[in-house]
């Protein structure tokens, strides 16, 4: 029934994803992948065709089928929202296109700082990102207790990249000299979208979600004392405030960070209110262990092209990556999205050897 509210959801069945979150003993290692619901899935390519993107990001049954549809196929430890990190700038009042072939674009940029006077500082989060709210809702009750629900956003520093590149960038140039010329507008605006991403994911919870990711795509074209500046402070806010206003309310969500390409800040990432740190395929998994010293929880990291590789392979690589990481306080993923020309066999394959070997692994000990 489409008008149940977000409450008495169907008992949780498998908890593992959640007890490694918060670093306890799990039965296997558990294992979901960024973009699992995506376009390498014919099924989804299927229920997308011919339809806008954001208004399939609108709408609440449309969200819930693609988040189901991975979990039909595999047996993932967790299911992740189906929405896009851009609906906040929409909700600020920014026009932002899906155009095929090229991405996300936002045909008026941000160019200069009284640019900002033109965004909405204020969002009522409740009424532009409703939608969201009732796509989690929707989604928990038909998930039928089988996994827990991960709720998302993308980070203030990665949100404003796309805000003033006006789509995807390599160099993020145009946002990066924005940090050098314009700090005082720079942390006006990323400040504005701490606040609203805050609400944001207070939203995700009140209605469903189980768990939060945080994602800064855009990491890795910042330098160490930039991140410091101006992606650091900002991430360390939003888990701090979600945390404290949960706590008032007796609630206890783990929440991800994944900086992606930001080796320099693992240390940092460790210590900054996250019970968990994603990393990407970029890091060796013993030196992450190392550097994070226990603190955290690990997510990741194979790379996503070990998918092309025969299925042996990718057994041999994941039986690598466990060994790496271990089996406490981990969950397996890849160190980025599935790429829409992946195999789902070989998907399969990944989630059995992580399922397999793990249980091997905890076996003998």
């Amino acid at each position: 029934a489409p008008c149940r509210g977000p409450k008495d959801f169907p008992k949780l069945k498998n908890d593992a994803f959640l007890l490694a979150c918060r670093g306890q003993e799990t039965p296997h290692v558990p294992v979901w992948c960024m973009r699992q619901a995506g376009r390498y899935l014919p099924e989804f390519r299927e229920s997308r065709a011919g339809k806008d993107f954001f208004a399939t990001c609108r709408s609440p049954a449309a969200c819930c089928e693609l988040t189901l549809q991975p979990l039909r196929r595999f047996p993932f430890d967790a299911a992740i929202i189906f929405s896009d990190i851009l609906v906040i700038p929409q909700a600020m009042g920014m026009d932002v296109q899906m155009v095929a072939g090229k991405g996300p674009t936002f045909p008026e940029p941000l160019k200069e700082p009284e640019d900002l006077l033109l965004l909405q500082s204020k969002v009522d989060v409740n009424k532009e990102l409703d939608y969201v709210f009732k796509a989690i809702t929707l989604t928990r009750h038909k998930l039928e207790g089988k996994v827990p629900l991960i709720g998302f956003t993308g980070a203030p520093w990665t949100l404003m990249a796309y805000m003033i590149e006006g789509g995807g960038s390599t160099t993020q140039s145009k946002a990066k000299r924005w940090l050098y010329r314009h700090p005082e507008a720079s942390h006006q605006l990323l400040k504005m979208l701490t606040d609203i991403i805050v609400e944001y994911l207070l939203g995700q919870v009140a209605a469903g979600a189980q768990a939060l990711q945080v994602f800064e795509s855009h990491a890795g074209c910042l330098g160490p004392a930039e991140f410091q500046e101006f992606s650091l402070p900002y991430l360390r806010d939003i888990a701090r405030k979600v945390k404290d206003q949960l706590k008032e309310s007796g609630q206890d969500v783990p929440m991800i960070v994944f900086a992606k390409d930001g080796h320099y800040g693992l240390e940092d990432l460790s210590q900054s209110h996250y019970e968990v740190v994603g990393l990407d395929w970029t890091i060796d998994p013993r030196s992450a262990r190392e550097r994070t010293g226990g603190k955290v929880s690990l997510q990741g990291n194979m790379d996503p092209c070990a998918l092309y590789a025969p299925k042996e392979r990718i057994y041999e690589i994941v039986k690598k990556m466990l060994e790496g990481f271990g089996t406490r306080g981990y969950i397996a993923n890849l160190g980025h999205g599935l790429y829409p020309d992946m195999d789902p066999e070989n998907v399969g394959a990944f989630v059995e050897a992580v399922h397999a070997h793990s249980r091997h692994l905890l076996n003998l000990k």
